[in-house]
């Protein structure tokens, strides 16, 4: 089977090889990626990968020789580099479909596996591909409900106002919920085009049967970033109190619905505090860091200055794979008060390190943990519940750790890596057959 990916990064391998930076983001992919071109091969699957380049770099121009990719030396993958702008995926780029056609001319696949529906890409394959009994989407996030729960309870003063960096940037809350809404739209006529998807959860399989009913939904659960199989977590007298958040740069994510229930659980356990990984939009130290502020930004650090939380809060910035188990471990749970998710794989990643798991019952999210037995689930934008959640893994951690252990064994039989292979090529089979 010739099965050519659409990925929305360049893979750490391929960008290793080639001596380039890579980004962590999406990293699961790493784990299919090395199960089908491990050391010996596959000899079912013939793979080709695509990947988007803001600019080409020198060192894939000069493996190109005229061609529309390169070939790698060290795993036999042909690998072909396309030039998008990842910066702004509200603007569709005709020119893609061009560059596809010339990838399918040269590798000539038997099908497409595009992994989500979150940039322009996907819709430019869709169309150039033009073979939907052939084209399998992988739902990731889906944009157009993101969109509709994009302002996660802001008040409309910070809603519709405008730091200098929205200004300069002609940016925004609102902007950025419109946004989203673009990027919904043609993530629908590509999930439209599409004869196969692939979820792991009833929320992507309902969404996405709203929109398009003739399509297979085919149910895949993702192999994790491979530090996080090893490990576990263990309670902690000095670190006890801390509460991890892997990301909290836009306000789907909820980074304000903690900030909102920290004050009361501080009343309790006045020594808790948070680490946020990821972007940082609350750096407010020197004038540069005050004039890159966005609207979002500037509301935290008020919350944060009204509710005494500044000595509460640490930012840690991206992280990688190692860094970012590193925090889990260190942390006393886990926390994810996001106003919608799928499957969110740095929920998967602490389940799979056992750490205790509180999250939004929101999405995808009741499908990849029970609420009481695997973690605890609290109402979105439900600040009291999140307080009292939190409490509770610290007034009982004997019913804590027992919860996590039923997570980590839950998370590890869902992203086996061995039998999300075999699931993933029983999909390819049936859809080459």
């Amino acid at each position: 089977m010739r099965v050519l990916w659409l990925c929305n990064i360049l893979l750490p391998a391929i960008a290793e090889e080639l001596g380039l930076p890579y980004s962590n983001r999406e990293g699961w992919l790493t784990g299919i990626y090395e199960k089908i071109c491990g050391n010996t091969g596959n000899p079912e699957i013939e793979l080709g990968i695509c990947f988007p380049m803001t600019e080409t770099a020198p060192q894939i121009t000069e493996r190109c020789h005229g061609r529309a990719g390169f070939q790698s030396e060290v795993t036999g993958v042909a690998c072909y580099a396309f030039r998008e702008n990842l910066a702004a995926p509200e603007i569709y780029d005709d020119g893609l479909e061009g560059s596809f056609r010339e990838i399918l001319e040269d590798f000539r696949p038997d099908m497409v596996h595009i992994f989500g529906t979150e940039f322009p890409h996907t819709l430019a394959m869709v169309r150039a591909f033009h073979r939907p009994e052939r084209t399998l989407i992988g739902i990731q996030g889906l944009c157009f409900a993101c969109a509709e729960a994009y302002m996660a309870d802001l008040p409309e003063e910070v809603i519709h106002r405008k730091t200098f960096r929205d200004w300069l940037k002609k940016d925004g809350i609102l902007r950025q919920q419109e946004k989203f809404r673009i990027r919904g739209e043609r993530e629908k006529e590509a999930i439209k085009g599409a004869g196969h998807i692939t979820g792991r959860t009833e929320f992507d399989r309902m969404e996405t049967g709203k929109i398009n009913p003739n399509a297979k939904y085919h149910f895949m659960n993702e192999t994790m970033r491979t530090p996080f199989y090893e490990g576990r977590w263990r309670q902690k007298s000095g670190r006890a109190y801390g509460i991890f958040l892997g990301q909290g740069d836009y306000p789907l994510k909820g980074f304000h619905y903690l900030l909102q229930a920290l004050p009361e659980v501080l009343k309790e356990y006045p020594e808790a505090y948070v680490m946020v990984a990821g972007n940082s939009v609350i750096g407010n130290r020197t004038l540069k860091d005050k004039i890159k502020i966005s609207s979002y930004g500037k509301y935290l650090l008020e919350l944060m200055d009204t509710l005494k939380l500044t000595e509460h809060v640490q930012v840690l910035g991206k992280l990688s794979a190692e860094e970012m188990k590193e925090a889990f471990l260190n942390a006393g749970m886990f926390v994810c008060p996001s106003a919608l998710e799928n499957s969110p794989n740095s929920m998967g990643e602490a389940m799979l390190l056992g750490v205790p798991v509180i999250a939004a019952r929101t999405g995808g999210i009741p499908s990849m943990i029970e609420d009481g037995k695997e973690g605890l689930l609290f109402r979105p934008g439900d600040v009291k519940g999140l307080a009292e959640c939190i409490r509770r893994v610290w007034r009982e951690p004997e019913e804590a750790a027992w919860r996590a252990e039923n997570a980590r064994r839950r998370a590890f039989a869902a992203h086996d890596s061995g039998r999300n292979y075999e699931r993933l090529s029983a999909i390819y089979g049936e859809i080459c057959q």
